[in-house]
């Protein structure tokens, strides 16, 4: 290892010190439409997602992680990504749409932005399956 493969991109140091819509109180999450949750056994992250919809579109989405610096940010990253979204585009999401607005992860932590996008789209599953 080099040192270069723990390189942090100054994007992935932002959301990772100062992440946006992190769940603080279990409040701020009472009034959300579903869920998502998974975890990596290859590392220990956990991540959980909440999603308000409105009209088709995520107007909100919080989040939850027992994660990495990496796994911070790119949950960070991607709640910040899908506000505004219809379900249909949000559950199109990939890793690397993640990954490229992050600048991009050391190699050794990329399997950490693929957890964000799994939780959104059971998050996505769990509001259609109780709304249709």
């Amino acid at each position: 290892m080099d040192g270069q493969d723990w390189f942090y991109t100054d994007v992935v140091k932002e959301h990772f010190i100062r992440p946006r819509n992190a769940v603080l109180f279990d409040s701020q999450i009472e009034d959300m439409d579903a869920v998502g949750e998974v975890g990596s056994p290859a590392c220990g992250d956990i991540m959980k997602i909440w999603i308000k919809v409105k009209d088709g579109k995520i107007i909100k989405c919080m989040w939850k992680t027992f994660g990495c610096a990496s796994a911070i940010a790119s949950t960070s990253m991607l709640s910040e990504m899908v506000i505004g979204m219809t379900l249909e585009d949000a559950i199109k999401i990939k890793a690397k749409d993640i990954l490229d607005k992050l600048g991009g992860l050391p190699s050794k932590k990329i399997h950490c932005s693929v957890l964000g996008d799994q939780a959104l789209k059971k998050a996505i599953e769990n509001y259609l399956d109780k709304h249709q």
